[in-house]
């Protein structure tokens, strides 16, 4: 049994941030969260086991729910283009260099470290076409104590030679990912995640097969929708009897028949919106990246009102910061600039909201993640804001100046299911 006293902040639901001034969280040897006090209950006889934080805030940790482990070498570069260009310009190249495990294992180390530093605890990650890479990365996190969906991607058509591999080769190696992790995983803290790239690189019979496996084996999906125009318009050549862009992952059981996750969805609306909500799919929102490749603005308020799961993703190249604080930040502004262009029809989005996406939305992927309620596991971040000059600022706005100012320089100490994470090898 551990207690910590802070400053701690959650947020229960996306309108409720609760704020504890000085208060208490006791976390149980399992990592489980056994209760928030203000003040120790008088029959807990621990007090000399505190662990005083002082002033400092106690947040839960961030979750990444989209995110390119490949392209984090060309994080900051190559953002001229749209999308398909971007792909073939940039993306694919530097994938094909992960066919080399000793590159992989090079970068794969650098892009652990990195959401180590940006406390990020808990990823969905997007591998690349080769197993061993895959697996390599999925050690990397198992070492680290940091917890991951990875995926090692399927792509068999509209994709450079190289950069390709068979439905058999695909499925194989998910059966291969998941004994390995089955093996040497812990409690299921890093997991295979099935990972189509999206439906315009994947064949009919990869699209079936893959969602096959995902009902035969429970594993969750990752991919890409609605993310751009012309993607929409290649999706509708390549599959026209699917009634929507959704409705192509959903004819091959990809759409929700396990979690889902859908990336972007910057032109989600009607038809597809319903299906999202009906079977329970996530939208992961990436305002960076969409921003970065012109793609769009994702309609989030209408997503929010329709009862639809929404969460962040940093989606790392096309995303230019690894930093769930930067993906705040341009969640409320994208969020702003929809709010004015519909005269105020889709307000836009609060602090505690996207404070709330980035923690326990992001974190009810993973189960109970992502928020400082009993039986909730410990994922948590020791800020401290004081070169901020707090004085005088109430709690709220401490962490609201922290989002907006912060880095990871702020961050002193990092937890992952009740564990102290110590900065991993980059």
């Amino acid at each position: 049994m551990k207690i910590y006293r802070a400053n701690i902040i959650y947020t229960p639901s996306p309108k409720q941030l609760e704020i504890i001034e000085h208060g208490y969280i006791v976390v149980r040897s399992n990592g489980l969260i056994e209760g928030v006090y203000r003040e120790l209950p008088e029959n807990m006889d621990w007090r000399n086991q505190v662990i005083d934080f002082g002033d400092r805030l106690l947040i839960p940790a961030f979750n990444d729910l989209h995110v390119h482990a490949p392209q984090y070498r060309n994080m900051g570069l190559a953002l001229d283009l749209e999308l398909l260009p971007w792909l073939n310009t940039y993306t694919f190249p530097e994938e094909m260099k992960y066919r080399d495990a000793d590159y992989a294992r090079r970068m794969y180390r650098r892009f652990v470290h990195e959401l180590w530093m940006q406390g990020t605890m808990r990823s969905a990650v997007f591998g690349t076409i080769h197993y061993e890479a895959t697996r390599i990365l999925a050690d990397l996190f198992l070492q680290a104590g940091m917890g991951a969906y990875i995926g090692i991607v399927g792509m068999n058509r509209n994709s450079p030679e190289g950069l390709q591999n068979t439905t058999e080769e695909v499925i194989e190696g998910l059966k291969m990912l998941k004994g390995h992790l089955e093996e040497h995983g812990k409690s299921g803290l890093v997991q295979p995640i099935i990972t189509p790239r999206f439906v315009p690189s994947c064949s009919d019979k990869m699209l079936r097969a893959l969602g096959e496996f995902a009902q035969e084996t429970g594993l969750p999906v990752q991919s890409h929708l609605s993310e751009n125009r012309s993607e929409i318009d290649w999706v509708k050549q390549l599959e026209p009897e699917a009634t929507c862009y959704g409705d192509a992952y959903n004819k091959y059981g990809l759409f929700g028949q396990t979690p889902t996750l859908m990336a972007h969805c910057c032109y989600t609306d009607g038809e597809e919106m319903e299906l999202m909500r009906k079977n329970g799919v996530y939208v992961v929102h990436c305002p960076m990246s969409n921003s970065n490749l012109s793609s769009g603005m994702a309609p989030i308020r209408k997503f929010l009102n329709a009862g639809i799961h929404v969460a962040l993703g940093t989606d790392v190249s096309a995303g230019h910061n690894m930093s769930m604080l930067r993906v705040m930040q341009y969640a409320i502004q994208v969020s702003k600039l929809n709010y004015a262009q519909t005269r105020g029809e889709m307000p836009f989005l609060t602090l505690s909201e996207v404070f709330y996406l980035a923690t326990k939305a992001g974190g009810s992927f993973f189960g109970k993640v992502g928020s400082f309620e009993a039986g909730y596991e410990f994922d948590a971040l020791l800020i401290d804001d004081s070169y901020l000059n707090y004085d005088n600022y109430s709690l709220e706005q401490r962490l609201e100046r922290y989002i907006y100012l912060g880095d990871d320089r702020d961050i002193k100490r990092r937890y992952c299911r009740g564990e102290e994470i110590n900065e991993p090898a980059c």
